[in-house]
């Protein structure tokens, strides 16, 4: 094996370390390192937990752990550029530098303020080699939303439903009413676990009056939010009356929100934000600006949970970046009451899929797709 093919396998196996950081980490991005040295791994890391030890510097305890492997010389591969200021933790090009790493291969490049490309000049000027684009659009595709945020100061939108096989969304009955499995239920609580907010429509909130956590929530609050055009939701929901398990945001338009006062004392009363945003052409929330003070407010990467005009809304509007689609064996034919098409209707996203991933839940079917690149 070339040097050049074993610096790829370690560079891969630091991909599956980052990964498994997924609904721990964010909005930290997920960072899987490897150090290696006369051709044998001495230390592996990754980012655990959110505010906790880098994956460089758990890969150096790693190399401490258990045996006397000596860093100094070694050799390390990250799959992001070292973070190069205190923030939650202590810069890791320092600890890189005063472990006596020799030689950094870098994925990419942090593309944020606060580095972008800062970590790799420290550690340059220290005497470190460093190599940067080893298996460098892996890296990119492990934190999609971390990489908008940096660019944009906007969130990835991931929008999620469950359907039947004939397109179904709902059923008439309440035997008909999950559609997916509890496979496919644990999965989408994972996802929400990754998100710092997750997003419905009112009509979603009377009909089904949702909690909106992840469950179990593992230490993670979502910011919960209703797009609520004519200030409808009920004071006595779940949501208004849960705050302690989250943050909610009723968003409204500018002129309902001037007209409603009443109500919006009452949401307020319940501990409820309101952001009333600026009205579209035919009276809804311009959901541009909804995102827009949705990443003032520091929310990397948003789940939209909404019914069928939510979802046709943001696609319309070409606001999507991922689909989360969970197909069930089912066909609920005249048993169903809303069909995705509906929501589909005039919209071509055939050709805009750039990666799409599927994978089974017991019988259900999941459907990964990214719509765009940043």
């Amino acid at each position: 094996m070339d040097n050049t093919t074993k610096k790829k396998k370690y560079m891969l196996e630091a991909l599956e370390l980052a990964g498994r950081g997924f609904g721990m980490v964010e909005p930290n991005p997920m960072v899987g390192c490897v150090i290696f040295k006369d051709d044998k791994v001495i230390g592996r890391g990754w980012h655990k937990q959110f505010g906790g030890a880098h994956a460089e510097i758990n890969a150096l305890a790693d190399c401490c752990r258990g045996h006397s492997f000596d860093s100094h010389g070694a050799s390390m591969c990250v799959t992001l550029e070292p973070c190069c200021h205190q923030g939650k933790t202590a810069p890791c090009t320092e600890a890189i530098i005063a472990a006596g790493i020799s030689r950094v291969y870098i994925a990419m490049i942090d593309p944020s303020d606060k580095v972008a490309g800062k970590g790799i000049e420290q550690l340059r000027s220290a005497g470190v080699e460093v190599k940067v684009g080893l298996c460098e659009k892996l890296a990119e595709k492990l934190n999609p939303a971390f990489i908008k945020y940096s660019k944009t100061h906007r969130p990835w939108v991931i929008l999620k439903w469950a359907q039947t096989i004939d397109g179904k969304l709902d059923g008439a009955s309440p035997e008909h009413k999950c559609i997916s499995g509890e496979m496919s239920r644990k999965d989408v609580h994972k996802t929400r676990r990754s998100c710092q907010a997750i997003l419905v429509g009112i009509n979603t909130v009377v009909a089904d009056d949702p909690l909106l956590t992840a469950r179990p929530d593992k230490g993670k609050k979502l910011l919960r939010i209703v797009l609520d055009n004519e200030l409808e939701i009920p004071v006595e929901s779940q949501l208004l009356n849960t705050i302690e398990q989250g943050d909610v945001l009723v968003v409204t338009t500018e002129d309902v929100f001037r007209a409603k006062q009443q109500k919006v004392e009452q949401i307020v009363n319940k501990r409820a934000e309101i952001f009333a945003a600026k009205g579209d052409s035919a009276g809804f929330c311009d959901l541009d600006d909804v995102l827009s003070e949705l990443g003032r407010r520091g929310v990397q990467r948003l789940l939209v949970e909404g019914g069928r005009e939510v979802i046709g809304a943001f696609l319309k509007n070409d606001l999507a970046d991922e689909l989360n689609i969970y197909i069930a064996p089912k066909i609920y034919g005249s048993k169903g009451r809303v069909n995705i098409s509906d929501a589909l209707a005039g919209i071509d996203l055939a050709d805009e899929f750039l990666d799409v991933q599927t994978g089974l839940f017991d019988n259900d079917v999941k459907i990964r797709a990214i719509l765009k690149e940043y």
